[in-house]
């Protein structure tokens, strides 16, 4: 079996503040082959996106490990990290602030082009900024508009030709359709799967959109305040999820036949517990319809229940 091409390993992120340490990222453990889609899912403020900062070192890490092709990256200095950089991209959530509105469309793309220095003939620069533009969709009528002319979809396509320019294998796409109409993220997701077919290309794609990550990704990890708590392929997460907290997910997903719409709902009670500080014990717990005295001692660590089928909870893996 090959090695993974991106792995963490006990990856912690917690930032400081006035009430105590806040637990973003809590002991994140995954790996992703060459080629395939890592989707991340879970409520907002679960940490997804700050996973996918801390790996990038957009933010630096507590602790843990981020081994891209076996070598940790958070232990490189400023100018190793700069070469692996063009390597591992990112595709932000809002496609308007994500681009700067004093560029146009050509001198996005080519801005990262130029400041790695990558062509030293402006011919050159120009014939990779059009190539860029239409594998992206972007007709050559655009070259010289502006982001704020442009629609969200033909910004959230800028986007990706600016993360393609320095031929990166891995990318990190934060929620990059959640801002867009329905109709629109479809074209967005299939561009972004004819991309990774075509370039090889590696994702860890995160949404809270559950149908989105089904559709795009090879594995799924459901996260809850900063924790893993299962993780599977889409087939099997969908058919027999097993922890409580991805089955409410999953149950919240609208049926569009009215008759059956009330069928199998698992609601979601109680508060969610704080990040800052949390005490020992699930942190899904106080919401938890099969909470038991163990669950509030103990920390359940993500164990393999059946092939490729991974879960945190003591009613598996007491």
């Amino acid at each position: 079996m090959d090695a993974p091409l991106l792995q963490t390993k006990k990856l912690k992120k917690h930032f400081k503040t006035p009430a105590g340490a806040l637990h973003a990222v809590d002991g994140i453990s995954f790996s992703i082959a060459r080629g395939q889609t890592l989707g991340v899912v879970g409520e907002s403020g679960c940490g997804k996106s700050t996973l996918g900062r801390v790996i990038l070192r957009l933010l630096p890490a507590t602790s843990g490990e981020v081994l891209w092709k076996g070598r940790d990256i958070l232990k490189l200095s400023a100018s190793e990290i700069k070469a692996v950089r063009r390597e591992m991209q990112i595709i932000f959530q809002d496609p308007y602030a994500s681009l700067n509105p004093r560029l146009s469309v050509s001198q996005i793309v080519a801005e990262p082009l130029v400041v790695n220095r990558v062509y030293k003939d402006r011919a050159a620069l120009n014939a990779r900024v059009a190539e860029l533009l239409e594998i992206v969709g972007i007709s050559r009528r655009f070259e010289g508009a502006y982001p704020h002319e442009m629609d969200g979809g033909r910004r959230q396509r800028v986007g990706i030709a600016r993360a393609l320019a320095l031929r990166p294998e891995f990318i990190v796409c934060d929620e990059p359709v959640s801002a867009l109409d329905v109709s629109i993220q479809a074209q967005i997701l299939n561009l972004m799967m004819d991309l990774q077919e075509e370039i090889g290309l590696t994702y860890l794609f995160i949404t809270h959109d559950l149908n989105v990550v089904k559709h795009i990704s090879s594995q799924i990890l459901v996260m809850y305040l900063g924790q893993a708590v299962e993780l599977a392929s889409p087939a099997e997460l969908f058919a027999n999820p097993l922890h409580p907290y991805t089955k409410a997910l999953l149950s919240a997903i609208p049926i569009p036949d009215p008759a059956h719409r009330h069928i199998g709902k698992e609601m979601i009670k109680g508060e969610v517990t704080s990040p800052v500080n949390p005490k020992p014990g699930c942190r899904f717990a106080p919401r938890c319809p099969r909470c038991m005295e163990v669950c509030r001692t103990g920390d359940p660590t993500l164990q393999e229940i059946a092939s490729g089928h991974h879960v945190a909870c003591v009613i598996y893996n007491a």
